[in-house]
């Protein structure tokens, strides 16, 4: 049986090796090769390669409608595929689909909690679903409230909740069945930032605890923070795979200077600034109320741009992140 960490125990964080995961190898829990979905002529998922290693945090990243979701479903079983091939916990979902769902936890996107139960009697009820007596689910429904911060709340009703708590414990019933995959559609959607890191917290302690996290995010620094690959989809397709460190550097420059001109100075201000940049690697981007140069050292292109004699309103200097790269691959447009 999986067990947690008793609330009260912080885990010490530890650095996280790339793991690199051939499809073709046979220690994946999750392997897919020219995985497709298609709803009549619309293709949601178009042939995409990808696996999934035991233990691991794996991200899906993608602009609205690139396919995410619907991956995600096939890889739930609620779903069929269209072509390729998919493998869970080296099962088949077209023959095995509900012993594979019996091994997973799934958090979705919209809590499905009984709001007029209590917090313990959600889990009890969810637990009776997988079979278990309950003899199994009394130490396995206490460990889950206290792993998931709610015993002081344990027999209070779930509607009068707030947003995060609720969450929590859509998370803890997830696992009432000692799942071997988690499966989390955007598991922090609509929280504030301090609900957000108390699950971020929980989710870092069953990834240490051996459970393989599999989830869609539109938070870039929520993937920075979990995922140890991710894979960035557009249009169906994976435009991109790798730890967040590895397509930071891949794709973008170690540092980004913001620079803010007066309005309509922008366009001008970035031809010139062009000019001083290494073109094999660096590069200007305009905004309608900044520019961005992505350099390697933010401070100089600040400096040089002072020396040709531009005066921005106001200047910044950061390191490039994993929205960096997003933006790179998906475009900035926005994606109903």
């Amino acid at each position: 049986m999986l067990r947690l960490l008793p609330s009260h125990v912080v885990a010490a964080p530890a650095p996280r090796p790339l793991a690199t995961v051939d499809p073709a190898r046979g220690d994946a829990l999750i392997r897919a090769e020219g995985l497709t979905k298609t709803f009549g002529e619309f293709t949601a998922v178009a042939g995409i390669d990808f696996a999934v290693e035991r233990g691991e945090a794996f991200g899906f990243l993608g602009p609205n409608g690139a396919g995410k979701s619907s991956t995600m479903r096939m890889i739930a079983c609620v779903a069929p595929i269209t072509a390729g091939t998919l493998q869970i916990l080296g099962m088949d979902p077209v023959t095995q689909g509900p012993t594979i769902r019996g091994r997973l936890g799934v958090v979705p996107q919209q809590d499905t909690l009984d709001l007029e139960l209590t917090v313990r009697e959600n889990l009890y009820i969810y637990g009776r679903y997988f079979g278990m007596s309950r003899a199994e689910l009394r130490p396995k429904v206490e460990e889950l409230i206290d792993f998931a911060q709610l015993t002081e709340r344990a027999d209070a009703k779930v509607e009068p909740l707030s947003g995060g708590m609720k969450r929590r414990l859509t998370i803890a019933r997830s696992l009432i069945n000692d799942p071997d995959i988690l499966l989390l559609d955007e598991p922090t959607t609509g929280l504030d930032p301090q609900a957000r890191h108390v699950l971020w917290d929980r989710l870092y302690r069953l990834k240490q605890q051996g459970v393989t996290l599999v989830l869609t995010t539109h938070y870039m620094d929520e993937a920075e923070q979990l995922c140890d690959r991710l894979v960035v989809m557009d249009s169906g397709r994976i435009v991109a795979e790798g730890s967040p460190l590895h397509l930071i550097g891949e794709h973008s420059t170690r540092e980004v200077a913001e620079l803010r001109f007066p309005p309509g100075e922008n366009a001008a201000a970035a031809e010139r600034l062009a000019g001083m940049l290494d073109g094999a690697s660096e590069r200007a981007e305009v905004l309608p109320d900044r520019v961005l140069l992505y350099v390697a050292d933010g401070e100089r292109a600040v400096a040089r741009a002072h020396e040709q004699g531009l005066s921005p309103v106001s200047s910044l200097v950061r390191r490039s992140t994993l929205e960096d790269v997003f933006l790179r691959l998906t475009g900035r447009s926005l994606v109903d």
